[in-house]
């Protein structure tokens, strides 16, 4: 991988170089290349502890490596550094930004809109609601007690009221929970999320779309971790209903550092309506005056923003194209399968409990115990022992009755249970499920 990485570098900057050849000679003080070396060792050696986020045996958290042409892209884009709050701080890469955020905005039907990258999901959905907050002062802020916790904190931030309504078995939004919070009043926003961090859960956005027309709210759709399955041909019928009606939100949020093959961190917003833009509309008169054009700094909160971040982004779309059955979606639909067969592994074996049927590309099970306590050790030994065996899981405490099969009689409407969690969001997870259910079999099986 690093070789291949290498070898794309190499070639293009030196085109980058001879673009700047007729500059004047200007002398810089050269790095101490062994002093360099013994640095860049030494945090290698310390980057070694870590779980090894790029192999098909982590298959803990959202953690993907990036391609390598976003990798490469990246590295020669910070050759100059390049600042994307302004034309004149990062020309290219701005005008780079605006193209890739336009193919993400196709993605979802919307030829109009206003958009831009961010730092990550947290500030994009903070823009997101930020601008709720400007269309509807004081109104409430509603979404599920599964949706992203950022969303109550930033409500907080943003001195918006919030609520949050329960789930139906499956994680998702319980509609009836939340009409009775629309029909009590004063709610301006509802987020909706399509691929919920814990178990993948995707709200079922064409029925709040419903709602909207009997209460009459925004919308709001984070998708930061399952917005690339909009491409993906083999979700349930329940699932891709949702996702072919998210062109009807009025805001979306992705992370093209999650599905989308890039670096941290790279986030984006998107607005349906172009004139949202108004809310960001401010005065600078000394910064980057030499711009005429409307650049990036005036349709978003943050300021100073990488470059580098639009122009791997950029990159790895000109590659892989957000198409429906192109190479990137194969991908994703790859991942999904993978957790597809290992939710059918789990159902099968007696020692633990599946939960919920996957619904994008997280699985989530219990182990089997008679009671929730029990079943949280064994799960945290199950835990420690795969990763013994380097399978590495991840832990998550998720409601009990999330998993009806265990017959704890103890189990009430409010009992959590700590289970193992596992995101096959790497394609190749597909060609090792079997690997990790012998693994996990193993970790099961062995004596105290």
């Amino acid at each position: 991988m690093i070789d291949s990485l290498v070898s794309l570098l190499e070639p293009a900057l030196e085109r980058l170089r001879d673009a700047f050849a007729d500059l004047p000679e200007a002398k810089l003080a050269p790095p101490d290349m062994a002093r360099a070396g013994e640095v860049l060792a030494a945090a290698a050696e310390r980057l070694a502890d870590n779980y090894p986020y790029f192999h098909p045996l982590y298959a803990g958290q959202m953690l993907k490596p990036p391609h390598p042409v976003a990798r490469a892209a990246y590295a020669l884009a910070m050759t100059l550094n390049p600042n994307n709050h302004a034309l004149d701080g990062g020309r290219a890469s701005s005008r780079m930004e605006v193209e890739a955020v336009r193919e993400i905005a196709a993605m979802f039907g919307w030829g109009e809109f206003l958009g831009h990258l961010t730092s990550g999901g947290t500030f994009a959905n903070l823009e997101a609601l930020w601008v709720a907050g400007q269309m509807a002062p004081d109104r409430k802020v509603v979404a599920s007690r599964q949706a992203h916790y950022t969303h109550s904190r930033i409500s907080g931030v943003l001195r918006l009221p919030f609520a949050s309504v329960g789930t139906d078995d499956c994680g998702r939004m319980d509609l009836n929970a939340l009409e009775a919070e629309l029909a009590a009043g004063n709610v301006g926003t509802v987020v909706a999320t399509l691929g919920t961090t814990a178990v993948g859960a995707v709200d079922l956005l064409d029925a709040i779309l419903e709602l909207r027309q009997k209460y009459n709210f925004r919308i709001h759709v984070d998708a930061a971790y399952g917005g690339y399955f909009r491409l993906a041909s083999n979700l349930r019928k329940e699932a891709q209903r949702a996702f072919d009606a998210i062109g009807e939100a009025d805001s979306i949020v992705i992370d093209p550092h999650k599905h989308g093959l890039q670096p941290y961190g790279c986030g984006c917003v998107l607005f349906r309506d172009p004139a949202m833009g108004r809310w960001y509309k401010h005065d600078s008169p000394y910064t980057y005056f030499t711009s005429n054009e409307l650049h990036l700094g005036e349709i978003s909160l943050e300021c100073s923003r990488a470059g580098a971040a639009a122009v791997a982004l950029w990159a790895t779309q000109r590659l892989l194209p957000l198409v429906g059955g192109g190479e990137f979606a194969r991908g994703l639909e790859q991942g999904r399968e993978a957790a597809l067969r290992l939710h059918r592994s789990i159902a099968e074996n007696p020692q633990f409990v599946a939960g919920p049927a996957p619904q994008l590309d997280i699985v989530v099970w219990a182990v089997r115990a008679s009671t929730l306590a029990e079943s949280s050790r064994r799960a945290q030994r199950v835990f420690d022992r795969a990763a013994q065996r380097g399978l590495h899981l991840a832990l998550a405490l998720l409601p009990a009755r999330f998993f009806p099969a265990a017959g704890w009689s103890e189990a009430g409407l409010d009992s959590s249970v700590t289970c193992l969690r596992s995101v096959l969001m790497k394609p190749e997870h597909l060609s090792w499920v079997d690997r990790i259910v012998e693994i996990l079999s193993q970790a099961t099986v062995m004596r105290e």
